[in-house]
C-alpha cells in the first residue's frame, strides 16, 4: 500500500504544484488523471524520490520515501514521461548495463534478467538494434522492461503511451495490465481511455489537488440520468454556455456535440446518454473551473 498524506510542493518561482495531495493506492493499477500542468509528474518525481517535496508524507508499506529515499528506490520501477538513451547502444547492452546499475551483479543473473525481460515486453528480436532507432511503441515497451529489473513491487508510468499508434497503444496497455496484478502500478496519463480500460481506482488531479478518486464503475454511476447531448450549430455555442453547464464540445458530421451535466432534461433536442469516464472527468474539472 502506498500512502500520501498532505503532500504538497511550491517550486522557487512560487509556483504551487501540489496542494495537500492525499492517497491510498493499494495493490494493482491505479490511474491519475489531469489536464496538461495538473501536477502530475511533480507528483510522480515526488514519489519517485528525484524531488523533495515541500511537506507532508510519502509511506510504502514500512518505508517512510522521503527520509529514506533509497530503500524505495531498491523496490521502484520509473517510466518517466521523456527518457535518453545512448545512440548507437543495442537493446540488450542497454537493458544489461542498467541491469549492472540496479545493483544485478552477477553475470548469469543478469543474463536471466535481461532475456526475460526482452521476451516479455516482446522485443526479443530486435533485442541487436540500437534503442535509439526504435519506433515509440518499441521504446515505450523497453522502457517498461528496465523499469521491471529487480521485480519492483512499486511502479510509475507517466503518460506511457502519448503519441502511440492504437496498436501499439493497445499491446502497451496488455503489457501494463499484466504487470499491475501483483504490484503497484502507478499510470499517470491526460487519455481517459487508459484509465477507462485498465484501472479498477483512479484520482482527478488538477491545479495540483485531488478533485475526486474512487472506482470508475461507481463514478459513472454516479452521473446516471444527468449527462445530456445535443447537436447544434457552433454559432449556438455561446448561447449553450450561458443557459448550460457544458462539460465537453466535440465537433461530428459539421456539427458541434455538446455534453450538458443537469439533473432533468435541458429542453428540446437534449438527449440523455449513459455518462461515460470521459464525462466524470470533463464533469469534475468544469466543476472546479467554476469554483475557482
Amino acid at each position: 500500500m502506498l500512502k500520501i498524506d498532505n503532500l504538497t510542493h511550491t517550486y522557487a518561482n512560487g509556483t504551487r504544484a501540489l496542494d495537500g495531495v492525499s492517497l491510498s493506492i493499494p495493490t494493482g493499477m491505479f490511474g491519475l488523471l489531469g489536464p496538461n500542468g495538473a501536477g502530475k509528474s511533480t507528483l510522480m518525481r515526488s514519489i519517485a524520490t528525484l524531488q523533495t517535496p515541500t511537506g507532508g508524507s510519502i509511506q510504502f508499506g514500512d518505508v517512510d520515501v522521503i527520509a529514506e529515499p533509497e530503500a524505495l528506490r531498491r523496490t521502484l520501477g520509473y517510466l518517466p514521461q521523456d527518457f535518453g538513451v545512448y545512440p548507437r547502444v543495442s537493446a540488450y547492452d542497454l537493458l544489461d548495463h542498467m541491469a549492472v546499475l540496479k545493483g544485478v551483479s552477477r553475470k548469469g543473473e543478469r543474463k536471466d534478467t535481461v532475456e526475460s525481460l526482452l521476451q516479455q515486453v516482446n522485443l526479443w528480436e530486435v533485442r541487436k538494434k540500437a534503442v535509439a532507432g526504435y519506433s515509440g511503441g518499441m521504446r515505450q515497451r523497453f522502457g517498461i522492461a528496465q523499469a521491471l529489473i529487480g521485480q519492483p513491487s512499486l511502479i510509475i508510468v507517466d503518460e506511457p503511451t502519448a503519441g502511440l499508434d492504437p496498436e501499439e497503444r493497445n499491446r502497451f496497455l496488455n503489457l501494463l495490465a499484466e504487470i499491475g496484478e501483483n504490484v503497484v502500478v502507478i499510470l499517470s496519463t491526460h487519455i481517459v481511455e487508459d484509465v477507462s480500460d485498465l484501472c479498477p481506482r483512479m484520482a482527478v488531479l488538477a491545479g495540483g489537488k485531488i478533485l475526486l478518486q474512487g472506482a470508475p464503475g461507481k463514478l459513472m454511476g454516479d452521473l446516471a440520468g444527468r449527462i445530456w447531448r445535443r447537436a447544434i450549430d457552433k454559432s449556438e455555442l455561446e448561447q449553450m454556455r450561458d443557459k448550460h453547464q457544458v462539460i465537453s464540445t466535440r465537433l461530428a458530421g459539421g456539427r458541434t456535440v455538446i455534453h450538458v451535466l443537469a439533473d432533468s432534461n435541458p429542453g428540446a433536442g437534449f438527449e440523455g446518454v449513459p455518462g461515460g469516464l470521459e464525462d466524470v472527468y470533463f464533469s469534475t474539472l468544469s466543476a472546479a473551473r467554476r469554483a475557482a
